[in-house]
């Protein structure tokens, strides 16, 4: 438990949990209990499909664990059209997986999952969260926060990014993502932020993802490892790439809402997007859709 009393903090391996049940203290205590019990076999399971999980989706690509299938299931939809792994979702499936150990074993008014900023939410009638968006994680400030309502099918957020802990093949600060599912969000996430680029331009220094980690799944891919000042113009032109994608996502059910953030600039893209993203006077915004 932290300080605090209220929350659990879980970690093992490279999966980091903040784990937070709402509701009688009984209930609480049985929901706590049950995510351990899930959580301590997860990174084992994981790890035993691991060279699967790291291959390019196909239809035929076969796992058995219970994180695993939703992995493939969640990129399964990008996969047909473009490159993505089921490691793309893996933070939002871990999500997903304790949360619903946790609702399976106790009756909660509201609980959430954080792994790294990828998040699976529970919200009983009435209940509701308000988050907070963080586009750089080594100098966390707020660019904006989200209030989700239990009417609202949202009940997944994930952001991606280059500046995240993940590698990213674009631009993108941060790339918030609401979906009805965390797995499904992390993966939307991922394409939309690798999405949010200028190819070919000499402000973007670039790696090859084996170079940085030997067992990426990005393989030889350049990922992104400096952004120099861009130009309104190119900061524009790189969002209008990312929001094309979210566009087209949101249109296909995949994706509810998208947040995208780049050097100071935010793009909006989703239907009722408004009434969702509360940003700070700081900040501006270009809504894509109202």
């Amino acid at each position: 438990m932290l300080p605090d009393q209220r929350r659990l903090h879980m970690h093992d391996g490279p999966i980091d949990l903040i784990v937070q049940a709402f509701g009688e203290f009984s209930k609480i205590e049985s929901a706590y209990r049950a995510a351990g019990d899930r959580f301590v076999s997860v990174l084992d399971e994981l790890c035993e499909e691991l060279t699967t999980l790291r291959q390019p989706w196909r239809h035929d690509l076969a796992v058995h664990g219970a994180v695993a299938r939703r992995m493939v299931q969640a990129v399964a939809p990008h996969g047909r059209s473009t490159f993505i792994t089921p490691m793309a979702a893996v933070a939002g499936a871990v999500a997903e997986e304790i949360l619903a150990s946790m609702t399976a074993n106790a009756r909660l008014s509201k609980a959430y999952v954080n792994d790294g900023g990828d998040i699976a939410l529970y919200l009983a009638s009435g209940e509701e969260f308000c988050v907070g968006m963080v586009e750089r994680p080594d100098r966390p400030s707020l660019f904006g926060t989200l209030r989700i309502h239990a009417t609202y099918p949202v009940r997944g957020i994930a952001t991606s990014g280059w500046r995240g802990r993940s590698l990213s093949l674009g631009i993108a600060d941060a790339v918030t993502v609401l979906a009805p599912g965390a797995a499904e969000a992390d993966a939307a996430a991922t394409i939309i932020a690798n999405a949010v680029d200028l190819p070919g331009s000499e402000k973007i220094a670039r790696m090859r993802a084996s170079e940085l980690a030997p067992d990426s799944d990005l393989g030889e891919r350049l990922v992104t490892q400096s952004v120099a000042q861009l130009s309104v113009e190119e900061v524009h032109q790189a969002l209008d790439a990312g929001a094309s994608v979210a566009d087209r996502l949101r249109t296909e059910h995949l994706i509810l809402a998208a947040a995208l953030r780049l050097q100071g600039e935010t793009r909006i893209v989703g239907a009722h997007a408004e009434s969702l993203f509360e940003e700070s006077t700081a900040n501006r915004r270009r809504l894509v859709h109202a």
